[in-house]
């Protein structure tokens, strides 16, 4: 029986895709848990119209990011820390502080999204990456200064 699964089944397949399995299959598990409708034209036709539907919205969330990304690299974030002799911070610099900062001048970025290779423990100008969306890497400049 060919079915459109409505959720991700292990070993089955992932939501929207249609899959080929036994009636009583169907019938007892998919369907009772609502995991999966029956691969009828209408639900073929309403299947199609969701994926577009996610396509397009994949591709202008995409779009939003890469403005973003390209809105960024020319920005440089200034950050005021305490520092000891030579140099040194006391701590370093976390991606909370980069993102706070960023939301201070109108960059809403969670702190998640900010990579930080190494930590930042001492004076100086980083280049710091941010995964703003999948496959879309923006860079941003933080200059770390004594206070």
């Amino acid at each position: 029986m060919k079915v459109i699964l409505t959720d991700n089944v292990k070993n089955v397949g992932r939501k929207g895709d249609i899959a080929n399995v036994s009636d009583g299959y169907a019938n007892n598990f998919l369907f009772k848990n609502k995991l999966a409708v029956p691969a009828s034209a209408g639900n073929l036709n309403i299947n199609a119209q969701e994926k577009a539907a996610e396509a397009k919205r994949i591709k202008e969330e995409t779009e939003a990011a890469q403005n973003l990304a390209n809105k960024l690299k020319d920005v440089v974030v200034t950050l005021g820390v305490k520092v000891g002799d030579n140099g040194k911070t006391f701590g370093s610099v976390s991606g909370k502080e980069i993102s706070d900062e960023l939301a201070k001048m109108g960059y809403e970025i969670d702190k998640k999204k900010i990579e930080l290779e190494t930590p930042i423990k001492t004076v100086g100008t980083y280049t710091i990456t941010l995964r703003l969306y999948k496959g879309v890497v923006g860079k941003v400049k933080v200059q770390v200064e004594g206070v």
